[in-house]
């Protein structure tokens, strides 16, 4: 979460140019030794570290007066595990949300460890960071990667302890933001048979680390996983070096928006329920990658209908009433029976809410599933009888209702009488 040292519930400084400093409490996550084996235990180890976020652009309607300074130990500590990084260039979409995520009661999950690019050479210089930051709540999930800065090293300069790298005069780790990967939405729901956007972008220093870049998308679900589209492009917009690769008929990625403004989303068309799952959208740019994860729900409201258009009152015959929920996704669902009579103003729940049938699932995935109640003949005539359905799909739930009508004269005597009355008639004119 956000420290906060003077009397804010967060913490930043905030210069003139209108940018301000965020801390946030971190940890450093690194692999066990030892550990995860047949002892049990976690495979990671994990120690508390610090992140200065500086130069986060602040909004032109913010309070400079409520932002309290931040002030480096006025003894360097090399124990402590302090990064400062500038996030200027590249700049991270949606960061002024971290300035008061505390004060709105939002949790700020901070996760860093070490890392290295691919194909490079252990070394202690430069040094690079892998960053997760995700607020609770909110939809702000952004992966960085640092590079650490070159610190002049002389007989005075501190070594921190852990990490074997030099710190600076005011001992922190001088660190800037080169590569990072975001999305501004982690979790997606679209109706069976719709379209859904997965957003995922990316941006590098001004100073590009490459002008190659890939995308790859893919799809985990219970235990499973399989790719979902693949494209290289160069972001130079070189004629003719762009190639996709779709696994997933209906997957799309538009290539100039990759190019133009690092917007790797992805669109799914005519979505079914294999469809559903976490999506893991991986940018990588020469040595870097990061990637963002999005999970996409399918959903299907029911269709709900009763088994009687109308319900005529039998003497001393209960009847069976159907509550038909159909054709929903996912599987949880919820029905209820209410009866209003004619002299009450409010509805009353039926204590005995019926049998419910099995769920039954059709080839499309989704389900249906019955309801069946017993309505006893001494329900008063007027009485209206209602089936409310709740489920994940609906806005709010949905109700259907019959009135309970009278009991008819019996038709068998009626006809009889027309019958008798009919012969009469006819006898009379035949004389």
């Amino acid at each position: 979460m956000i420290e906060a040292i003077l009397f804010g519930c967060f913490l930043t400084s905030v210069c003139a140019n209108g940018v301000a400093d965020v801390v946030l409490s971190c940890s450093l996550v690194e692999e066990g030794v030892g550990m995860g084996g047949m002892g049990g235990g976690s495979p990671f180890t994990r120690t508390p570290a610090t992140l200065v976020l500086r130069d986060i652009a602040v909004g032109p309607d913010e309070s400079l007066e409520t932002l309290t300074p931040f002030v480096p130990p006025s003894i360097p500590d090399p124990d402590a595990i302090l990064l400062e990084a500038k996030v200027t260039s590249p700049e991270i979409p949606n960061a002024d949300v971290l300035l008061h995520a505390d004060c709105n009661e939002k949790e700020v999950m901070c996760e860093m460890s070490r890392y290295s690019p691919r194909g490079s050479q252990e070394s202690s210089d430069p040094a690079y960071f892998m960053v997760a930051l995700n607020v609770e709540g909110v939809e702000f999930s952004t992966v960085l990667i640092l590079q650490t800065l070159t610190v002049k090293k002389d007989q005075s300069t501190l070594i921190q302890k852990k990490l074997d790298l030099p710190l600076s005069q005011s001992g922190t780790l001088l660190t800037e933001v080169i590569f990072l990967v975001f999305s501004h939405i982690k979790s997606v729901s679209a109706p069976l048979r719709g379209d859904a956007l997965l957003k995922c972008g990316f941006k590098q220093q001004e100073t590009p680390l490459a002008q190659e870049v890939g995308v790859e998308w893919r799809l985990q679900h219970r235990g499973k996983g399989r790719k979902v589209l693949e494209m290289k492009t160069r972001l130079d917009d070189a004629e003719g070096s762009t190639v996709v690769f779709a696994e997933r008929t209906g997957s799309s990625i538009e290539a100039a928006q990759v190019v133009g403004e690092g917007d790797a989303s992805l669109t799914l068309n005519k979505l079914k329920i294999l469809d559903e799952g976490t999506y893991i959208c991986t940018v990588s740019i020469g040595h870097f990658h990061a990637q963002q994860v999005i999970q996409l729900h399918v959903i299907q409201p029911p269709e709900v209908s009763l088994s009687e258009e109308k319900l005529v009152l039998k003497a001393n015959s209960p009847q069976t009433l159907s509550c038909h929920c159909a054709k929903y996704y996912p599987l949880d669902s919820q029905m209820e029976w209410s009866f209003l009579s004619p002299t009450d103003t409010e509805p009353t729940v039926f204590q005995d809410q019926g049998s419910l049938s099995s769920h039954r699932q059709h080839g499309d995935g989704t389900y249906s599933q019955s309801s069946h109640l017993t309505v006893p003949s001494s329900v008063s005539p007027g009485t209206k009888i209602t089936c409310t359905v709740s489920h994940l799909a609906l806005d709010a739930p949905i109700s259907v209702s019959l009135v309970v009508e009278s009991p008819q004269p019996d038709s068998y005597w009626w006809v009889l009488g027309f019958l008798v009355v009919t012969v009469i008639f006819f006898y009379q004119v035949m004389r």
